[in-house]
């Protein structure tokens, strides 16, 4: 089996994947940065954010998901690094 294939890729993940955005009542979508569990699903342990092709993310969700988890370490709901460094 191939290295590259989806069934491998599939099995490297675990779990449901993260809801990125949600939609307010007048229709807009956005991301809460204040949904602080959803966010660190978001990040690897040691606390970068992951790629858009490994959240399954458009260009323009990704960008808003990297603004909120920018949003929330400015504001202290975040670490900006691990805490076991």
């Amino acid at each position: 089996m191939n290295k590259h294939s989806s069934a491998a890729a599939a099995a490297r993940f675990t779990g449901p994947r993260p809801q990125a955005t949600r939609e307010s009542a007048k229709g807009v979508r956005f991301v809460d940065y204040k949904d602080t569990d959803n966010l660190r699903r978001m990040m690897t342990p040691n606390g970068k954010i992951y790629g858009r092709k490994r959240l399954s993310l458009s260009a323009h969700d990704q960008r808003m998901v990297a603004t909120a988890i920018k949003r929330a370490r400015y504001m202290g709901l975040l670490p900006y690094t691990s805490a076991t460094l």
